[in-house]
């Protein structure tokens, strides 16, 4: 009856139910969630390579919010085995993270929280209408710094090789040794920002978040789209590099390290996302093609 009575109100009266008879638990996450929060502010997300952190962590709080209206006027239906399933590793994990300092596991250890929590509140059926947004709470996690120097050294080299053989191709001085080039009278160095991985981090999140958002009837079409995400943002990135080889040879390398350089960033991420965008548009018309041939 409770059930019943809490799905026949508005929205707001609803709400106010649901965090009536879930203080507890919402007390509880937020007793977890709060240090490490605080945690992370002072810390990664401080950083060059984390500064996407609290952009996402407010996409995952939106992503909820949108949400909670149908998980609330959900049916009641929880699966305490499976729930308890989750919730006590994730308890230990978190445990083990903040304790050890090891971020992975303190942030990671909320994702299945986060699932045992609506599997005690609403059941299976709350998963899968959250099923994006528990997803999304992965891009918190900040990978393993062997992985990240791993992957960074392999694009670095990937894009110095190509910005190289590309000018070179076109007539212009260059040489590359590893991931130094020379360019005329000026030697570069393809550092790890540059290696286009932060990049492709974001840009895969924020794909994501598109072709949720957009959601298109063909599942060939949002697939096809979160696959271009990665090569997007590299091809991008060789024309960040390059660019910066180019301003440097023909302004000197003041104007190459200046501005340019960190405007350079920016607007690689803005030509790969406008890039997926007219991807999009393309593959709109040729999935609208194929329907009219139908």
């Amino acid at each position: 009856m409770a059930n019943m009575h809490l799905a026949n109100q508005n929205g707001q009266f609803n709400l106010a139910v649901f965090f009536q008879q879930n203080l507890l638990i919402l007390f509880g996450v937020l007793a977890l969630a709060i240090p490490t929060i605080m945690t992370l502010a002072s810390g990664i997300w401080q950083s060059d390579d984390q500064a996407h952190g609290p952009i996402i962590f407010g996409i995952v709080i939106w992503l909820f919010w949108q949400l909670k209206d149908q998980i609330i006027q959900l049916e009641t239906k929880p699966s305490l085995a499976a729930a308890y399933v989750l919730i006590i590793p994730a308890l230990l994990l978190y445990v083990l993270g903040r304790s050890q300092a090891i971020l992975m596991f303190e942030i990671g250890a909320f994702i299945p929280l986060v699932c045992g929590l609506l599997l005690i509140s609403k059941g299976w059926r709350a998963i899968t209408i959250a099923w994006f947004a528990i997803i999304f709470m992965l891009f918190l996690i900040p990978l393993p710094g062997s992985v990240v120097d791993a992957l960074t050294g392999a694009l670095k080299g990937q894009v110095s090789h190509i910005a190289e053989v590309l000018l070179y191709a076109v007539g212009y001085p260059v040489a590359r040794s590893g991931v130094m080039i020379t360019v005329g009278q000026y030697q570069l160095l393809v550092a790890d920002a540059c290696s286009g991985m932060h990049s492709m981090f974001s840009l895969l999140a924020v794909g994501s978040l598109y072709v949720y958002i957009t959601d298109h009837s063909s599942k060939l079409r949002n697939a096809l789209l979160i696959l271009a995400i990665i090569p997007i943002a590299f091809a991008a990135n060789i024309i960040r590099v390059m660019t910066l080889i180019l301003v440097t040879y023909h302004f000197g390398d003041a104007a190459g390290q200046g501005f340019v350089h960190d405007f350079a960033g920016i607007a690689l991420f803005a030509i790969a996302l406008l890039s997926m965008f007219a991807l999009d548009k393309v593959l709109g018309l040729m999935f609208r093609e194929k329907k009219a041939r139908k």
